[in-house]
């Protein structure tokens, strides 16, 4: 599972899960329990809600999270 933040168009962003990484091919995004980036629920879903699909022509951008591994990464270091 990915973490990934999607920028909506006219709305706040939602952090949440996806499966995969998409193609450019792909029209919807499926995300897994969707929330906001302080934790709370998203005010425009109802309480139980786990998962969601939001077509593309909706998204501004999508920010891919580190996971735990890439942030071991040391990619630059000055002395």
């Amino acid at each position: 599972m990915l973490s990934v933040i999607v920028h909506i168009n006219n709305e706040d962003p939602v952090l949440g899960e996806i499966e995969e990484t998409f193609h450019t091919t792909d029209l919807l995004i499926i995300l897994k329990n969707p929330r906001r980036k302080d934790g709370k629920d998203v005010h425009y879903l109802e309480p139980s809600v786990s998962t969601i699909i939001i077509p593309m022509h909706r998204v501004n951008f999508v920010e891919i999270l580190p996971t735990g591994v890439e942030e071991e990464i040391i990619s630059f270091v000055r002395e």
